[in-house]
């Protein structure tokens, strides 16, 4: 069956199981009659916010937070992010929203442990941190406190968290480059900060913290100790094979440019987060990946 039958039946198979995706979620960003609430929708779909604050065994309520995250340093636990005042974030207002995510700090001060990726969500503009709030602020409110992390001496001191920070964290808001196209920037905002692909998709140092010069190379030990694709074009270890719209295609559905599908994390990444995109973000994804310097690691 060629792979494209392949990918047009597993997307209808996905849509009448029940996966399809909520009208908010896959409306086009920045649309005149839309309000902050349906963007943020798509922000919070862009960003694959449940993936991490959502139990999966077993099945928890939407971000009540408690999905347990295995890494080398210890097992992590994302917090309910849900507007409950008692367990969840519901005392927050948005200048402590902006504050966690930027900086990496809650609103007493303390700092994040960045297995919460506020390296990469330090990018997000002001505009799209206050959608994304407004979102937020509508889903029903869960009293529940999920379990605290489990990190192993010396990881469990947050004291360390200001050398890992000197070390590897640069915050601010990302900037467009002026000699790149308007779809390449795009494409370079949802990758770099929103849809924080490096965060996975590039090796760490011993340390944990990503290495800049090898940009989504690959990562041998990536989330659950799972080996992460290079997705740089290099013709041998990456895709540097992919057309742009194979790329998009594959966002899209998860189908490979070959007929084979998509597996492992990519399936939750596609299902829940770049198949509720515009096919317009997809391919600034796509545009920018293929412009990316090959790394020839993983």
């Amino acid at each position: 069956m060629p792979g494209r039958i392949i990918r047009v039946f597993r997307f209808c198979l996905w849509v009448v199981l029940g996966a399809a995706v909520p009208a908010a979620a896959i409306s086009v960003p920045g649309g005149a009659a839309q309000n902050a609430v349906a963007r943020g929708a798509y922000l919070f779909a862009a960003a694959g916010c449940a993936g991490c604050h959502t139990r999966v065994k077993p099945k928890g309520r939407p971000l009540a937070g408690g999905r347990r995250l295995d890494t080398p340093f210890g097992a992590f636990y994302p917090p309910n992010i849900t507007p409950d005042p008692g367990h969840g974030i519901g005392r927050w207002e948005l200048a402590d929203f902006i504050r966690a995510m930027r900086q990496g700090r809650g609103p007493d001060g303390t700092l994040y442990f960045p297995a919460f990726l506020y390296p990469s969500y330090s990018g997000i503009s002001d505009a799209d941190l206050g959608d994304l709030w407004a979102f937020l602020r509508t889903v029903p409110a869960v009293a529940v406190t999920g379990p605290g992390h489990d990190l192993d001496f010396p990881f469990n001191l947050r004291v360390l968290v200001w050398p890992w920070r000197w070390l590897y964290f640069e915050p601010g808001v990302w900037r467009p480059d002026p000699n790149r196209s308007a779809r390449w920037n795009r494409g370079a905002y949802l990758v770099r900060a929103v849809g924080h692909c490096g965060e996975c998709h590039t090796p760490r140092s011993l340390l944990g913290g990503v290495d800049p010069d090898r940009e989504l190379g690959g990562n041998p030990k990536g989330p659950e100790g799972k080996r992460v694709a290079n997705i740089t074009p290099h013709r041998k270890k990456g895709i540097g094979d992919w057309s742009e719209s194979d790329i998009a295609s594959y966002l899209l559905d998860g189908g490979l440019p070959d007929g084979d599908l998509a597996s492992g994390a990519m399936v939750e990444v596609i299902e829940d987060s770049t198949s509720r995109l515009t096919e317009s973000d997809r391919r600034a994804i796509a545009r920018y990946l293929k412009s990316v310097p090959p790394q020839d690691g993983n």
